[in-house]
């Protein structure tokens, strides 16, 4: 007897950036500290299977609370019973996305099952823009962006969310990586690279003096397990990457009257690069980032 309930179940699995022996030493120890796991986070529907014996042990266990309990009692507790095994599995899955911005605990869990409620219904349309704000337009428009090849990957999860499939390649993460690093390295006095201060892990670019200030100024962060990114984007540049299929609005990217939200309305996911075409769409993707932030057109040159 086998019973599908729900897409919960997550594995990961741990690969190590292959040795370069014609590299120098040290040019080979920055690639392994770039990226020392690739975790490809894999969901899969839970199943109870029953034999003979589970079978007759759940039977006679139905039968002895609807003889000895009140039936309210029985009721409740063979009703209880699928929750708690569905709740479980829903906070294994909390904690098989791995780390990001909320504590991997069950106060972490408790916090994300409260703002699940609260999360967008339509992640695929983009914020009004605001009058009152600078720049007062994008830049996306302009670059002719191709559509992105195949379907929308699977996404799951808040805070973290993760991109479950299409993880992209660890060469065009490590592109990414060191192009942040490259921009910093460039320009000292406007950008800098840190962890970032959304995610609580993972490379991010910020800007030291931001027109558009979020969370000190971070323009971008890339994520280590399945290589997508977090940005922030002018409306009118949401509207491009939403309607060409590189990205999605998080999941509490919208503004409230009367409650505070942890991410602003202009904040989006961009999906994992998979090739080196992809890879330089995701850098003109980030220079608008850039251009969001400070108003100033910037190349990061991702390539």
């Amino acid at each position: 007897m086998s019973l599908s309930i729900a897409p919960t179940e997550t594995i990961t699995s741990l690969s190590l950036i292959p040795d370069h022996n014609d590299e120098p030493p040290e040019q080979r120890l920055s690639e392994v500290d770039l990226l020392k796991a690739s975790c490809i986070v894999r969901q899969r529907p839970i199943s109870v299977t029953l034999d003979g014996t589970a079978v007759f042990v759940v039977s006679l266990g139905v039968v002895l609370a609807i003889h000895f309990l009140e039936a309210y009692l029985a009721e409740a507790v063979v009703s209880l019973i699928p929750i708690a095994l569905l709740v479980h599995n829903d906070y294994r899955n909390f904690l098989s996305l791995g780390p990001g911005g909320t504590p991997s605990t069950i106060q972490g869990y408790l916090r994300i099952t409260w703002l699940r409620m609260l999360s967008l219904r339509d992640p695929f349309t983009a914020p009004l823009p605001d009058p009152n704000r600078e720049p007062k337009a994008g830049i996306l428009s302009s670059q002719h962006l191709p559509y992105r090849a195949g379907p929308r990957p699977a996404v799951a999860g808040i805070a973290p969310q993760r991109q479950l499939d299409q993880h992209g390649s660890r060469q065009c993460y490590i592109a990414l990586r060191r192009a942040m690093e490259r921009l910093s390295a460039r320009n000292p006095s406007k950008f800098g690279t840190e962890r970032s201060c959304l995610e609580k892990h993972g490379l991010a670019l910020f800007a030291r003096h931001p027109l558009q200030t979020t969370c000190q100024g971070e323009i971008c962060h890339v994520h280590d397990s399945d290589h997508s990114m977090h940005l922030c984007l002018h409306p009118d540049d949401i509207k491009e990457i939403l309607q060409k299929g590189w990205g999605q609005r998080h999941p509490l990217a919208w503004k409230g009257r009367f409650i505070q939200m942890p991410v602003s309305q202009d904040f989006v996911m961009i999906y994992a690069p998979r090739n080196d075409m992809e890879l330089e769409i995701v850098g003109k993707i980030i220079n608008a980032a850039i251009w969001y932030t400070l108003a100033e057109e910037v190349d990061i040159n991702a390539k």
